[in-house]
């Protein structure tokens, strides 16, 4: 069993090649729902429904968000009625939040309604919002306070950032199933998310950061960050913000209370000695992620390092798949 924490693009791209190389029973998945917002009246949980997509075969490649072929009549009605449209929700996207709505007016809990809603979508990898608590990412600017959303998709991440904190997580609790998934993996993997805003919230919630210390198996997380620069959106800014180095070392001093192995990109190398030196693990592969070969390839990278023998004992047509992604990486050992 193999327990993945994960948010943002990303993760949902990590997390597709992890379900090519592994059957997707044995993926239990904790994400990040510190982005979780209310949408035109709407429960909507951008990193639940990225995931979900992505497993379910519905996530826009093109766009690495919202459903394939999505068309967004309602969005455009919408704004004509003078309501806000700078979330662009499509209209099978819509269909999404509007169950979710339903189950939780019902009173379900959202791991519930999360739950159900993969069932609905064939998905038979485990999806667990890291709590059912509300917990909501709070970026601090010159203009003010803004959720996370705002500042990423509204404004463009345009705003000088002072701090991030997240509102509600020391009353929240893990959800149901998170402690025990991450206690219980045979490998924990931090997917190329963003470590602040991403990976930050899941970490903030109480109990979670102690079962990472305590987990029985290793702890590996994939770099989102090359050189000195984020491979896309603005974990880098946040990083900066947090008092941490724009780099895989500042990965690394993100995660230090629990990380066994970082992989980083190949043109990290010389960066990868100096945290090697410290004592860290670390495995240079190629992380950028543009086809779905290179996604397969990246997860069967990473979980060859994080725990042996595991890619031995699949199926031979999964194994051979993974073989023919895994022939596209290149990984510099140590």
């Amino acid at each position: 069993m193999i327990c993945v924490l994960t948010g943002g693009t990303g993760g949902a791209k990590f997390v597709d090649g992890l379900s090519q190389v592994i059957p997707a029973e044995e993926i239990t998945l904790i994400v990040n729902t510190g982005d979780d917002l209310l949408w035109w009246g709407l429960y909507v949980s951008p990193d639940i429904d990225s995931i979900t997509y992505a497993l379910s075969g519905m996530l826009s490649r093109e766009r690495g968000w919202g459903v394939k072929g999505d068309t967004f009549l309602c969005l455009q009605a919408m704004g004509q009625l003078g309501e806000p449209t700078w979330f662009h929700t499509g209209d099978r996207d819509l269909a999404m939040h509007l169950l979710r709505s339903r189950l939780l007016a019902e009173g379900k809990t959202l791991s519930e309604a999360t739950s159900t809603i993969c069932e609905k979508l064939g998905v038979k990898a485990r999806v667990l919002p890291m709590s059912d608590s509300r917990v909501e990412t709070r970026v601090d600017t010159p203009s003010g306070e803004l959720s996370f959303e705002e500042y990423f998709v509204q404004r463009w991440y345009q705003d000088p950032v002072n701090s991030v904190r997240f509102a509600g997580s020391s009353d929240a609790e893990p959800a149901p199933g998170v402690i025990e998934a991450i206690l219980s993996a045979d490998a924990v993997i931090i997917a190329p998310s963003n470590p602040i805003t991403s990976i930050g919230p899941i970490l903030s919630v109480p109990g979670i950061l102690d079962a990472l210390r305590s987990a029985r198996g290793k702890v590996a997380a994939v770099s989102p960050i090359i050189g000195n620069a984020a491979v896309a959106g603005p974990a880098g800014i946040l990083m900066t913000a947090q008092g941490l180095p724009c780099s895989i070392a500042g990965v690394a001093k993100a995660y230090e209370d629990f990380l066994d192995l970082l992989v980083c990109d190949t043109r990290d190398t010389r960066a990868a000695e100096a945290l090697r030196q410290n004592g860290l693990q670390v495995q240079c592969a190629q992380t950028i992620m543009r086809t779905v070969d290179d996604r397969a390839a990246l997860a069967r990278t990473v979980l060859s390092h994080a725990i042996s023998g595991l890619l031995s004992e699949q199926s031979p047509a999964t194994e051979a798949a993974s073989e023919k992604s895994a022939a596209r990486t290149a990984v510099e050992q140590p």
